[in-house]
């Protein structure tokens, strides 16, 4: 980033410089003026070259964008729990219709659409399986919260069911996070 900056002010520098300067002296430098060109043209070239992403870094970026269009829908699943997971026999159906209904669709979209991602660089895909077993385990987790709360009763069984495959995907998700930031970081990206 420093390069991209200090090529910028030089270029400016430049650029002002031609302006700043008194007609007398712009005519005089005008045959110099082609080699400050061509030595811009020079610094350019070397700016497009640093910029240009390696398939690394590309794969990177598209695995960022799929990821941003799955996240719609984990986005709706945890809007509609609201991280509100205390179940008490009065909230138990308006709890279930919330899973039914929004939580557990959105979020197995969600699990589906992880799945059909598939980067090509193997250290991403070994980072991004841990996020697809977290998720799922989450799911998983969703799933026995609907379970638990079906009926009349709520079954506090499934509930801790629940309550483990949870922590166990949190977990997961948790060790992807740390690792696709530090993969992130090793390619040069600000995370």
């Amino acid at each position: 980033m420093k390069k991209h900056w200090i090529l910028s002010i030089l270029m400016s520098m430049v650029l002002i410089g031609g302006i700043v300067l008194p007609t007398g002296h712009y005519a005089a430098a005008a045959d110099n003026s082609t080699v400050i060109s061509d030595e811009v043209n020079t610094e350019e070239t070397i700016n497009q070259e640093e910029q240009e992403l390696t398939a690394d870094d590309q794969d990177f970026l598209d695995y960022l964008d799929a990821l941003e269009a799955a996240a719609v829908y984990e986005t709706k699943a945890m809007s509609a729990i609201g991280g509100n997971t205390y179940i008490t026999s009065s909230n138990r159906k308006s709890f279930f219709l919330t899973l039914n209904n929004t939580a557990v669709p959105n979020y197995t979209k969600y699990v589906s659409m992880l799945k059909q991602i598939k980067p090509e660089n193997t250290e991403l895909k070994k980072i991004h399986d841990k996020l697809i077993r977290g998720s799922y385990a989450q799911l998983e987790g969703y799933q026995l919260f609907k379970k638990a709360v079906s009926k009349t009763t709520v079954n506090r069984t499934f509930l801790k069911q629940g309550n483990d495959k949870i922590a166990t995907g949190k977990k997961s998700i948790e060790q992807y996070l740390k690792e696709v930031k530090t993969y992130g970081e090793q390619l040069g990206f600000e995370m």
